[in-house]
C-alpha cells in the first residue's frame, strides 16, 4: 500500500493523501488494532498523522503541564530515595483491605 519510513520503531507509514482517502477503512483498523501511525503526504510534503485515539489522548496527557509536574514531582522523590519496593507497598494494601471487610465489634 505504501513505503514505511525509515524511522525507529514504531514506525509511521508514509501515504498520500489520495491512497489514505480511498483506503481509510483499511487505514483505521490497521492503526487501531496494529499500532501503526500513518503519516499523510500531499504532493509529497507530510501534512497529518494518523494514530489510535489512545495513544493520541496518551500524546495529549503527556503535554499537560499538571502531568509533567507530577512526573518530575516522582522523579525527584524517587531520586531522593523516598519509594519502596511494589510487594511492600501491595502487602500494606492487602492487609488494609482485610481490615476493612472484618466486621467491627461494638464494645459496649
Amino acid at each position: 500500500m505504501a513505503r514505511r519510513s525509515p524511522a525507529r520503531e514504531p514506525a509511521a507509514t508514509r501515504i498520500a493523501l489520495a491512497e489514505a482517502r480511498a483506503n481509510l477503512g483499511a487505514i483505521i483498523e490497521r492503526l487501531h488494532t496494529g499500532n501503526e501511525r500513518f503519516i499523510i503526504e500531499k504532493d509529497g510534503e507530510a501534512v497529518a498523522v494518523l494514530m489510535d485515539i489512545d495513544e493520541f489522548e496518551d500524546y495529549l496527557e503527556l503535554h499537560d503541564p499538571e502531568v509533567n509536574e507530577a512526573i518530575a514531582k516522582s522523579r525527584q522523590e524517587h531520586l531522593a530515595g523516598k519509594t519502596r519496593p511494589a510487594a511492600e507497598l501491595l502487602r500494606e494494601l492487602e492487609e488494609e483491605g482485610e481490615r476493612e471487610r472484618q466486621p467491627e465489634t461494638d464494645l459496649r
